[in-house]
């Protein structure tokens, strides 16, 4: 039996004792974006550290300005690829309690249509990813006493919070975490039965724009058909971001973008996705965006501008008969490789400034900037997760893009020159960031024995 055989076997038959693991870190509300569940923070995060040291690893809780990191390491048997492992321990709150069909911090083993699943928030995302890791960690260090090759783990509690603390972190750790690839579980498959691998990921502009007009609210009967409207001013101008083909109209938004490869087109086409499908099961039918583009290629590989907000005036009950002085409108950009996020900003400033009238004032708020990523398809690690994923589940997986970010894989690579494996094993309906988050118990145990393989692969056996 190879190494990789036993470590498999160990994990099956220690697989009770990974889900209660499991169970017990959710039961822990490490909810980051509130101060009351500071102590609830630094308890998942010790939790982690304490598993992690049960493995062999010298493992401990580094400040931070915030929650805590936790930083692993495992010389495992001197050689082979050192590897940094990265997750969070954070989660989302759990409003609205009431939509829950069991208490969020309380694990609920129910059925669903593939069999077991986990409902608690931070099932999957990310305590249920970690855990799959960490459970294969520990198969390999309770079937050969170590680990297979070099391992550093860092595991972190701001995530859900915009992960402010952890570029400084990282820029002040770089030897600590010095590594060859990073590998990174918080992604999604493309189907239960289908594996996936991530190698792009859109970027994200987040701004706010704010119109000023009058220096007080005024009277619409006394004023009407003679002030400046800030909201009909600013709608109007958001109004023509976007032609009647899907194209923004922002001056340079496509430059330098460029095609996914022959390889990526075909297999996107080869995964029959169904448009239809997918927007009826959110009671729409109608899809937006480029129409020169196909479906996946809008999703994961084209740009995007959206209006997350928009505000002003009087919105209380009943009527109040006001022209506002001010209105306001959040947009975010998704940004794929090849686009300047700081270019993208300005252009939409001198886009604002010219399609509002001269009466006017605009102030700009910049609340994040990251670029669009793409992963190389051709590294030695990538090619190891493939074969990983095809042994376990019998067929190749597929390189499949996000529509959303990963802030921390930007800073992986620009902080460490490190590129990451994003292998991943949520699905489209594990309701995360929403009442009643789940996981599958298949996706669960897969992932963990995909990861026993993939360390495998990677220590050469």
């Amino acid at each position: 039996m190879s190494r990789t055989d036993a470590a498999l076997t160990h994990f099956e038959s220690h697989l009770d004792a990974a889900m209660a693991r499991w169970m017990d870190w959710l039961r822990i509300p490490s909810v980051s974006a509130q101060p009351a569940h500071a102590a609830d923070c630094r308890r998942a995060a010790e939790f982690a550290r304490a598993e992690l040291a049960a493995m062999g690893f010298a493992a401990a809780l580094r400040e931070t300005a915030g929650h805590p990191v936790v930083l692993a390491t495992h010389p495992g048997p001197g050689r082979g690829p050192r590897l940094l492992y990265y997750g969070h321990y954070d989660v989302q709150p759990a409003e609205p309690l009431e939509l829950w069909t069991s208490p969020p911090f309380e694990p609920a083993v129910v059925e669903g249509r593939n069999g077991k699943r986990v409902v608690a928030r931070g099932a999957v995302d990310d305590k249920g990813q970690v855990s799959m890791w960490l459970a294969a960690l520990r198969a390999w260090h309770e079937t050969i006493g170590t680990m297979p090759c070099p391992i550093t783990v860092l595991i972190e509690g701001e995530e859900e919070v915009g992960s402010l603390n952890l570029a400084p972190f990282v820029a002040a750790h770089r030897e600590e975490l010095a590594a060859d690839i990073v590998v990174v579980s918080d992604t999604g498959m493309w189907d239960i039965d289908t594996p996936a691998l991530t190698t792009s990921l859109r970027g994200l502009c987040y701004v706010e724009v704010k119109l000023t007009a009058a220096s007080r609210d005024l009277h619409s009967g006394v004023y009407g058909g003679e002030a400046l409207n800030p909201i009909n001013a600013l709608t109007a101008a958001l109004g023509r971001l976007r032609d009647d083909k899907g194209r923004i109209l922002v001056p340079g938004f496509y430059d330098n973008i460029r095609d996914i490869s022959p390889r990526k087109a075909n297999q996107w086409a080869s995964l029959g996705f169904d448009e239809r499908a997918f927007l009826g099961e959110i009671g729409l039918s109608i899809p937006v965006g480029e129409q020169d583009r196909t479906p996946l290629e809008r999703l994961w590989a084209r740009p995007t501008c959206d209006i997350n907000g928009i505000w002003g005036g009087y919105m209380g009950p009943g009527s109040k008969t006001v022209i506002p002085s001010e209105a306001v409108a959040k947009l975010s950009f998704r940004l794929v490789p090849g686009q300047d996020p700081a270019r993208i900003v300005e252009n939409f400033k001198a886009f604002m400034r010219a399609n509002v009238p001269a009466d006017a004032r605009l102030d700009f708020t910049l609340f994040g900037l990251g670029e669009g990523l793409e992963i190389a398809t051709d590294s030695r690690f990538l090619a190891a997760a493939e074969k990983a994923l095809g042994r376990e589940y019998g067929r190749n997986p597929v390189l499949i893009g996000s529509g959303g970010s990963i802030p921390v894989v930007e800073t992986f690579r620009k902080e460490l020159g490190l590129d990451s494996v994003l292998m991943g094993f949520g699905l489209d309906d594990d309701q995360v960031h929403s009442p009643n988050e789940k996981f599958d118990l298949r996706c669960f145990c897969k992932g963990a024995r995909s990861h026993i393989r993939l360390l495998g692969e990677l220590a050469a056996e």
